[in-house]
């Protein structure tokens, strides 16, 4: 399997830790040479491995940060999501 090509471009903040050391983490990262996408994800100790994660756009997040402070409507029918 070919190795997967990152860079941490910007370090936000970590969000939790577990025993094992590992770090679930918001950073900015650029995954094989395209532009850096905000993403969290548990790092391990030294920053060589990962878990799956979530990638956001800078217009994700903000939409993000907008629900988590009640600014936006959710207009999803929840009749529909099972």
């Amino acid at each position: 399997m070919a190795e997967l090509k990152f860079e941490i471009v910007e370090h936000v903040g970590v969000l939790s830790e577990n025993a094992k050391g590992w770090t679930k983490e918001l950073n900015k990262v650029s995954w094989g040479d395209h532009p850096a996408k905000y993403d969290i994800r548990d790092w391990s100790p030294d920053h060589t491995r990962m878990a799956k994660g979530v990638t956001l756009t800078d217009e994700e997040l903000a939409t993000l940060k907008d629900i988590l402070n009640g600014e936006v409507e959710d207009d999803i029918d929840e009749s529909q999501m099972l």
